[in-house]
């Protein structure tokens, strides 16, 4: 075997160790080095809910991914890709998408692309887009910002309205409306229908551009049972993720119309998103879409099943509403939310804490009732002596 020839093999060798449970079991001396441990999905494995980010692609998805027919996405000629990106488009009803490395950069790009510098953004303060991504509507697109108030991480028609700037050259100019559905800080709390459509109204009749963070929109179309395509016909702009509850390893999607993705394929360049045989992620996320949509019900039954048990528990002042796959819930003074933290990773079970009193678990593909069983244990025992 030529020095290439060796390298490509260990190479292959490695990602089927690291990923595939089938690959991971054979003996040590079928591979060119020593395989990583990995936890195994056992009554003993790692109970992680700090993020549906966390899992890991299944055997079906790798073998998908290895079946990829590749090319160099940046030159335009990446087949898998641009399935992907006309599959997303079509399920949304939208003209056309832009595969990107992350969610971030699908938002800091549909923010680049509907506004100039020195306009303004009118989103809830807690939004990821504000709160999560280092400051880039401001770093990278010089974009000033309208933060709101309202429940849960939501915002209304009204609220729009009561903040568009008057036509003042003292003012920045309102350009721009995000909002986040499922709503991570508010707990994977879902907008309505009639809520969106409203708020799009306002936009419509101002000359607002509508963009939605759709981190989780598949959570959020399970629940209110929406199609992707109604959903999709409300806003200018909508970022899809395949990375979290969709369980692929990498990769959002930006969809829009063909000038809106054309301007953005520009400015992914300019920020660094292009990727070369990209068709082994997007794979990944055709795999997805097609066979782990129906199942994020389970994932919310599961979490939906931990807040009832944490609402019963001494140490735990509050939960809020579950309506997804995100649970998150405040401990009662004088405990705080890292002393918690720290105690249930003494017996495996990993989350993390969102402020000082507030802890956010959040139930995925790679959780089982197997391992639900294990932290609704683990969540009784660990204050009871």
């Amino acid at each position: 075997m030529s020095e290439r020839g060796g390298i490509y093999s260990a190479s292959f060798c490695f990602l089927m160790s690291f990923f595939n449970p089938k690959f991971r079991n054979r003996k040590k001396d079928n591979f060119p080095f020593q395989t990583l441990p990995l936890q195994s999905k056992t009554t003993n494995s790692m109970i992680d809910l700090r993020s549906d980010t966390v899992t890991r692609p299944t055997s079906a998805m790798l073998e998908a991914m290895f079946s990829a027919k590749v090319g160099d996405d940046v030159f335009g000629e990446d087949p898998t890709v641009t399935a992907l990106e006309q599959k997303t488009a079509a399920l949304f009803g939208k003209q056309a998408g832009l595969f990107c490395p992350s969610g971030t950069m699908t938002n800091q790009i549909a923010a680049r692309v509907h506004a100039q510098p020195g306009e303004e953004v009118i989103l809830h303060k807690l939004s990821h887009l504000y709160y999560y991504e280092g400051g880039g509507l401001m770093s990278n697109s010089g974009l000033s910002v309208a933060l709101l108030e309202g429940d849960r991480g939501m915002i209304t028609a009204q609220d729009v309205m009561d903040h568009i700037n008057p036509d003042d050259l003292h003012r920045p100019r309102t350009t721009m409306v995000e909002v986040e559905n499922t709503m991570n800080k508010g707990g994977g709390a879902v907008y309505s229908n009639n809520v969106l459509a409203e708020i799009g109204e306002v936009c419509r009749k101002n000359g607002l551009k509508y963009h939605l963070d759709g981190a989780r929109i598949f959570n959020a179309l399970a629940v209110t049972g929406q199609s992707p395509e109604d959903c999709g016909a409300m806003f200018d702009s909508i970022s899809v993720c395949l990375s979290k509850g969709l369980g692929a390893p990498v990769g959002s999607l930006l969809l829009g119309d063909n000038e809106f993705i054309r301007k953005a394929r520009r400015v992914r360049k300019v920020f660094g998103g292009g990727m070369r045989q990209a068709g082994y992620l997007a794979a990944a996320g055709i795999y997805a879409l097609d066979f782990h949509v129906e199942r994020l019900k389970e994932d919310h039954r599961r979490a939906k099943l931990l807040g009832d048990m944490l609402s019963e528990l001494s140490w735990v002042e509050k939960v809020m509403p579950v309506d997804t796959n995100i649970v998150i819930f405040r401990v009662a003074a004088p405990l705080t939310a890292a002393e918690v933290v720290s105690r249930i990773a003494e017996s495996g079970f990993r989350a993390i804490a969102f402020d000082k009193q507030s802890i956010r678990f959040v139930t995925h593909l790679d959780f089982t009732d197997e391992m639900l069983n294990q932290a609704m244990e683990i969540l009784r025992d660990v204050f009871r002596h």
